[in-house]
């Protein structure tokens, strides 16, 4: 092409632009929040206690089953942590009359998804699937949930791949970071302060008895719900689920106990060596707040600006203006009892201490300075238009609705989300995050090589440096 017709055409692109009543020289301004129209929460009990909520779907020929059990890893043995999870996960190990590798097949050819898990506050047994299959697919459901034979030989092949895994978390500064922080702002007496998938040690005790035990304790009708989401009435999936788990047998289960978290130390660093890594990951908080809170809404707007999405606070700094890390973030982890509230990123070695700058300057901000108008709108507008996506499949519905059975929120939750989260002020946002955040006694996790970074972070003089394994435990 001709330089000088380039430069013409360069010249002339503002010009077109404005001719095409398009404005380049400021940001387009986001719409106004569409209205949220959910189908109604639908609910009826079996005779046995199962409580089953069906949210009918009918664009799409699928159905998605979600069965939430209350036998998560808060019903540990303070001395078996990981049991509430290793159950969870070998109850597609064998099932009724199949082994593990007729379940898999049996998924395959029926087009569904069966997944099993287990976080801090519950089980989750899911299943996604066609409608036309509906039927074989609850039966292969009530198998998993209702007659799991857990055999010794996948007991014992789940334990070893366990244990690998747990030995792998040793090379991965990620993992080491979250399980010691969780350990030290916790302790070891609270359910929250142990690790999810267990130890070495709680690992090698698991045995046939001890997952049959834990699941006749808890995997019972009167302490689990079902959510059904898609193309189903609430008869429809009344007469499918009693069919096949009106015979599970009710029973006592043991009360949850309810335990406070200690009293936050003063701000420390607790530095876990791991000699030659070429990264320092960082977990910076303390103990939060529960789902439960009234202040839900403020204190998500505050995590928006702070450091949830890619323009917050948090990664806008650490990321593009100062290139120390590919990301930073922070999150309130609300679960039943109070979750913690934590910063994070993975940061190059030779920037540790200049990222810690960086962190607690950021925490400090959001709770010394108002934040602008056109920043809380931006945050508020960013939540608002994403909800309605979150419902756009049944499998995406599914997960925002269990929510409300996890949590015991009302069953018309979402109809008032969107205006109460608009009626968050910078008042508020200033509020809570006096209130929930204190740097004055934030725990400073720092997985990282010592030798490289512990002086730079004692010059700081942000907190004493304490040393700690894997574990969260002292070093001597």
């Amino acid at each position: 092409m001709n330089p000088m017709r380039t430069v013409l055409l360069l010249a002339s692109t503002p010009a077109l632009l404005l001719a095409q009543g398009v404005d380049r020289t400021h940001p387009p301004r986001l719409p106004p929040s569409p209205a949220l129209h959910l189908p109604p929460v639908q609910t009826a009990r079996l005779p046995n206690g199962l409580e089953i909520a069906v949210v009918e779907k009918h664009e799409v020929p699928v159905v998605d089953v979600s069965l939430l059990i209350g036998a998560g890893s808060v019903r540990d043995p303070a001395n078996l942590p990981g049991l509430a999870t290793f159950t969870a996960a070998v109850l597609q190990e064998g099932a009724g009359r199949r082994n593990s590798l007729e379940i898999a097949d049996e998924i395959g050819y029926l087009g569904a998804r069966l997944f099993s898990s287990a976080s801090y506050d519950a089980a989750t047994v899911s299943l996604h699937v066609p409608k036309r299959q509906i039927g074989p697919a609850l039966d292969l459901l009530a198998d998993v949930v209702l007659r799991p034979t857990f055999p010794d030989s996948e007991i014992a092949r789940q334990r070893d791949l366990r244990r690998s895994q747990i030995l792998q978390q040793r090379d991965q500064p990620v993992a080491m970071a979250s399980i010691a922080f969780s350990a030290i702002v916790y302790g070891a007496t609270h359910p929250y302060g142990r690790p999810l998938n267990g130890t070495e040690v709680s690992t090698a005790a698991l045995n046939r008895d001890r997952v049959a035990q834990f699941y006749q304790a808890y995997y019972r009708p009167n302490n689990a719900r079902v959510l059904v989401v898609g193309d189903v009435t609430l008869p429809e999936a009344r007469a499918l689920l009693a069919r096949r788990f009106g015979g599970w047998a009710a029973g006592d289960v043991p009360a949850v106990e309810e335990m406070a978290a200690p009293a936050a130390a003063p701000r420390t660093i607790y530095l876990v060596d791991k000699p030659g890594a070429a990264q320092s990951v960082f977990r910076i908080g303390e103990v939060g707040v529960s789902r439960a809170t009234p202040d839900y809404f403020a204190l998500t707007v505050l995590n928006t600006i702070l450091g949830g999405p890619f323009t917050s606070r948090l990664n806008q700094n650490l990321r593009e203006t100062h290139g120390y890390t590919y990301g930073a973030n922070s999150q309130f982890a609300m679960r039943k009892m109070p979750g913690p509230f934590l910063a994070a990123s993975s940061v190059v070695t030779a920037k540790t201490d200049s990222s810690l700058i960086e962190f607690m300057r950021e925490l400090r901000r959001i709770r010394d300075e108002t934040v602008p108008a056109a920043e809380l709108d931006k945050a508020k507008a960013y939540i608002t238009l994403r909800l309605p996506g979150q419902f756009e499949t049944t499998a995406g519905a599914a997960a925002q609705f269990r929510e409300l059975f996890l949590y015991g929120l009302p069953l018309d939750y979402y109809a008032s989300y969107i205006p109460q989260l608009n009626a968050v002020t910078a008042a508020d946002v200033q509020r809570v995050a006096r209130q929930y955040l204190d740097p004055d006694h934030f725990a400073i996790v720092v997985v990282g090589d010592r030798s490289q970074i512990a002086s730079g972070l004692e010059a700081l003089h942000e907190g004493p440096i304490v040393l700690r394994d894997l574990w969260g435990q002292a070093v001597p």
